[in-house]
């Protein structure tokens, strides 16, 4: 009874959550753009599938991941793990102790990015739109250890008390000298890569890995500390995906410069193609 009572208040909440996005756009396909919605029917059903999956997707969530990644973000932050082997709690904090909680924050952050579906749906269409240049799996990993990396270094961050704007700052100007010299086609793809990681799995859990990592550090305010890890996963997914273009045109260049000098005949092709990666590049 309680799990029908459940079911039915996600699904409330959810047709509430995606009606506002229904009346938009059926409002400007038949109040500006005066046409009918073509394959109404199918249309409808489709809403109705995203109704009914996103209800069960959350609900799984909150029966089974959420629960289970708090659980080991607090067992893995607690004092006597993490000093485990010490006489006696040291009273400074010795970062390199929370080893685990680097790695926990790596994996879980590229499997939760790895199952993102906001992530899966950009990389689909990248996929579609660049003719199969941008490989969906290609991306979608490229993005995950962006985020692994970066929630890693946000934890680093927390454990040492090291102001955050400094690796913000660091950041982004590494993401302006980046954006120079990485392909033009891959730069709005990589920007739009930061927002769309931070959606319904990964944020959850990676927030409540910062909140139980600043509750169990000593000298640490959960205030403070315990948030910011959002900015970290928003941030390096823009660098990774970056230099994931940048290495596969540098990939590219040789590929076709060992073919040229193979085959003279087709060092005019080499040529052309350079100079089309060159274009792309500006």
């Amino acid at each position: 009874m309680n799990l029908l009572q459940e079911i039915f208040t996600t699904l409330l909440a959810t047709l509430g959550d995606v009606i506002p996005i229904a009346t938009i756009i059926f409002g400007f396909q038949y109040l500006v753009l005066r046409k009918p919605v073509p394959n109404l029917k199918r249309v409808l059903i489709g809403f109705a599938y995203v109704v009914v999956g996103l209800s069960l997707f959350l609900m799984g969530l909150e029966r089974a991941l959420f629960p289970l990644g708090r659980l080991m973000a607090e067992q893995l932050t607690r004092p006597e793990f993490v000093y485990q082997g010490f006489a006696a709690i040291p009273t400074e904090v010795l970062w390199e102790q929370y080893y685990w909680v680097y790695l926990f924050a790596f994996a879980i952050g590229f499997s939760t990015t790895i199952a993102e579906p906001s992530l899966i749906a950009v990389a689909i269409k990248a996929s579609e739109v660049s003719g199969g240049a941008i490989s969906t799996w290609g991306l979608r990993i490229a993005v995950a250890i962006g985020v692994a990396v970066g929630i890693s270094l946000g934890c680093y961050r927390i454990v040492t008390g090291l102001p955050i704007h400094y690796f913000i700052i660091a950041g982004y100007i590494l993401v302006v000298i980046q954006t120079s010299f990485a392909p033009r086609m891959i730069v709005p793809l990589a920007y739009d890569s930061g927002g769309v990681t931070t959606s319904t799995v990964t944020v959850p859990l990676v927030t409540a890995l910062g909140l139980g990592l600043a509750e169990t550090v000593p000298g640490r305010s959960v205030l403070i500390d315990g948030f910011g890890l959002i900015a970290f996963a928003s941030l390096f997914p823009i660098m990774s995906v970056m230099g994931y273009a940048q290495l596969a045109e540098i990939k590219a260049r040789r590929k076709h410069n060992k073919q040229a000098r193979q085959n003279p005949k087709t060092a005019q092709q080499a040529t052309d193609v350079n100079t089309e990666i060159d274009n792309n590049a500006l």
